[in-house]
């Protein structure tokens, strides 16, 4: 499949929406969690197939001083369900970490499910390790978060 990335828009959200649903149930992002993500100018990725439409997107925030970044955070990375396991979540990653490096940040973490090992894996062979556990954290379910991060 080939895919094509993009800065992610405020026209992708309603395509995004669905996945969101489809992918993380009653704790999916709202259309006004992705419109502040936008609008506070974070950095987000859509990924298109050969017809224009959404397949995947990833977001990321660099947080600390401008210029001397602490930390980024993975916010995001979403596949649709169709078009999982070709490598397109490895390739949003890889976008966002080269992001994270270019605005100099010095670490990069992020949150995952702690049933999720598929998504661990992944973030692992990118060199995140756990650091620390979310009890709770996600709602309604209850679900705990492993906190993961990379030097860098």
């Amino acid at each position: 499949m080939t895919t094509t990335i993009t800065r992610f828009r405020w026209w992708h959200i309603d395509q995004v929406l669905p996945i969101e649903a489809d992918l993380f149930g009653a704790e999916r992002w709202s259309a006004e969690m992705f419109w502040n993500e936008l609008a506070n100018g974070h950095h987000y990725l859509a990924a298109l197939d050969a017809a224009g439409d959404v397949v995947g997107y990833a977001g990321l925030t660099v947080a600390g001083a401008p210029g001397a970044p602490d930390e980024a955070w993975v916010q995001n990375i979403a596949v649709r369900r169709d078009v999982q396991r070709h490598g397109l979540g490895r390739t949003l990653l890889g976008r966002l970490l080269d992001e994270a490096a270019r605005q100099g940040a010095r670490r990069t973490m992020l949150e995952v499910a702690v049933d999720n090992a598929g998504a661990q894996r992944l973030y692992a062979a990118y060199g995140f390790e756990p650091v620390a556990v979310r009890r709770g954290y996600y709602q309604p379910s209850n679900t705990d978060a492993l906190v993961m991060m990379r030097d860098g």
